[in-house]
């Protein structure tokens, strides 16, 4: 059988069985990483799955069941399975849901990928993690760490509405960190970001990252934070850059703007959403300046594709216009519910998972400002990057992050080094006293979004650029 039949057995399966709808989703992912450190290569894994999910709707009630065997009987039985237990939902769910209505197609996408990244030597790719991590270790690291990631993940979705598409998503990414420890302190230093930067591309992204390029850099500024002043406490202007405004974006509005959060569907890892969907249209989330895009469809970005696992085609929307919140991250069943006239953003992170509301690429359009002008616009204030801790509130509201640097910023010039730089806010209030932000957009990606139970693993984008906050509290009071 075809994983196209497989898929189409189990569906016919679970109508036959009493499902009003179901889906099939058939997936064959190959995952591949390495690490080294200081100079040795210290782990290798390779990971290969494949199997079949299938949902079942009877009533309100949604019934799930997957089989890692695609043989015609396995397929039939997943989806008599999933009929029962949608059928056994449905006695406690309530009324019947209605779907939202999207178009049915019969489709393939693939995403952009110039280098496949598994057909690229293990020993090419094992000598750029070893050379990375050694000249790191020779500059004074006393941990130097490089790593990459590897997903090549294919899709093969059909539902009783006659849908009928297949994707190849590739994704990769790498990075490269140095810790150095001293009496007192423990510091490290990462680029591009903690634990890499990673996109929907080949191997090319990681061969424009040039991590031994910025090597002997990282080390020296992990060895100078030992020694570097305290981030001092107090309220004043912050400067955020592009890598640690993209986890910014991630906690308080790309998890906040999840409908099952807020129509308190999702309540693990750290989750409702503090947003009211009565609000949805009028409410201020920050300044003018404040532009969130939901877009699936950029271009090499950690969050696209083509289609979700619903089948609904990747169309761009705004969750944030001029400061006032006007989108939401939407599956067919929680935008019924909640009025909404698009869905889009469901996804699993295996064929054994039922699909859930997960982030795409969520980010920021780009401001009037360069990351210069910003600086030299600033009479005293602290300039902050590359994420080290985060910490938010269950409704995605209050929060307190750390950063690996800091610097001061005096009369328009960066000054000082800081070290163990935080600040800490209030969602809203904080959006809203962004006075500044840049043109310098980057699609930061995040490969390791958490959420539900069981837990799933999730890959999210997120376009960032530097931005100026005023009156932010900064640094830990003694």
């Amino acid at each position: 059988m075809t994983e196209f039949d497989a898929a189409t057995a189990a569906v016919e399966a679970a109508l036959a069985a009493g499902a009003r709808y179901a889906d099939a989703r058939v997936m064959h992912r190959r995952y591949e990483s390495m690490s080294s450190r200081n100079g040795e290569v210290e782990e290798l894994t390779q990971d290969e799955d494949a199997g079949l999910g299938i949902r079942a709707l009877v009533g309100s009630g949604w019934g799930f069941f997957a089989v890692p065997d695609l043989d015609r009987g396995s397929a039939r039985q997943a989806g008599e399975r999933a009929a029962a237990i949608a059928a056994a939902s449905a006695s406690v769910a309530g009324p019947a849901a209605d779907l939202l209505p999207i178009p049915v197609n019969t489709a393939s996408w693939a995403s952009e990928c110039l280098v496949d990244p598994l057909s690229v030597p293990l020993s090419e790719k094992g000598d750029l993690l070893v050379a990375a991590s050694k000249e790191m270790h020779q500059a004074g690291a006393d941990q130097a760490e490089a790593l990459y990631q590897i997903w090549d993940t294919r899709k093969w979705f059909v539902s009783s509405e006659g849908h009928r598409i297949d994707q190849h998503i590739r994704e990769c990414g790498a990075g490269i960190a140095a810790t150095t420890i001293g009496a007192n302190e423990t510091q490290r230093r990462s680029y591009p970001a903690y634990r890499g930067q990673y996109g929907g591309r080949g191997w090319e992204l990681v061969t424009e990252l040039d991590l031994t390029g910025h090597a002997a850099r990282v080390a020296d500024e992990a060895q100078a934070l030992l020694t570097a002043p305290l981030c001092p406490a107090g309220t004043t202007d912050l400067i955020l850059g592009s890598e640690q405004m993209a986890l910014q974006i991630h906690e308080s509005v790309g998890h906040a703007i999840e409908l099952d959060r807020i129509l308190g569907w999702e309540a693990a890892f750290a989750g409702t959403s503090w947003l009211e969907l009565a609000k949805l249209g009028s409410l201020s989330y920050g300044s003018e300046l404040m532009n969130i895009a939901i877009d699936p469809t950029i271009p090499g970005a950690l969050g696209s594709f083509g289609f979700d696992d619903e089948g609904t085609p990747a169309v761009r929307r705004y969750a944030v216009h001029n400061g006032q919140w006007v989108g939401a991250l939407a599956g067919r069943d929680s935008a019924t519910v909640a009025g909404l006239d698009y869905a889009g953003s469901v996804r699993a992170d295996g064929w054994a998972r039922l699909p859930m509301v997960r982030m795409t690429n969520v980010g920021l359009e780009p401001g009037p400002h360069t990351l210069d002008e910003i600086i030299a616009a600033t009479e005293d204030g602290v300039f902050m990057d590359n994420n080290r801790s985060w910490s938010i509130d269950d409704k995605r509201l209050n929060f307190q992050f750390g950063c690996e640097v800091g610097w001061e910023v005096k009369h328009g010039k960066l000054g000082r080094m800081l070290r163990n730089p935080t600040y800490t806010g209030i969602g809203p209030q904080f959006w809203r006293s962004m006075d500044m932000l840049s043109g310098e957009i980057t699609a930061w990606g995040t490969p390791n979004c958490g959420k539900g139970q069981p837990g799933q693993v999730g890959h999210t984008g997120h376009p960032a650029a530097p931005a100026r906050f005023q009156g932010v509290r900064v640094g830990v009071r003694g």
